[in-house]
């Protein structure tokens, strides 16, 4: 009885961890944040930064919020964090393990740096 008991235990724990498909986070190193200038003219939003994360050789430049008005991404240049890169996201878990989904502004190999970068929703 005990046996039986331990066997299905073990299955019923195994089976979430095999169905789950695995998500694919990189290490992204910050190269640089500077803050963001709205198209439009118009009063500047103090609170976003253009922040340039360096994944493998390709370098993105994402719109990042400051929704505690910190501004400590201003002083995060050289820091590395784990990114889960989407289509046109990239998320991060911040100090409180939420996740954070910012959009892509741009994109450019990091081994090219003459390469013009190909902005998001352009073709």
């Amino acid at each position: 009885m005990l046996k039986r008991m331990f066997l299905m235990w073990i299955c019923l724990t195994t089976i979430p961890v095999l169905s789950e498909s695995p998500l694919k986070y990189e290490l992204a190193t910050i190269v640089d944040t500077k803050p963001h200038k709205p198209a439009k003219d118009g009063a500047s939003d103090s609170l976003a930064y253009d922040v340039s994360l360096r994944v493998g050789d390709t370098t993105y430049v994402v719109l990042y919020t400051d929704r505690s008005a910190t501004s400590t991404v201003k002083y995060a240049a050289g820091r590395s964090v784990l990114v889960l890169i989407g289509k046109n996201t990239i998320t991060y878990n911040d100090i409180l393990g939420r996740s954070v989904e910012m959009p892509v502004v741009s994109k450019t190999p990091s081994t090219d740096a003459k390469t013009a970068p190909v902005r998001s929703g352009q073709n």
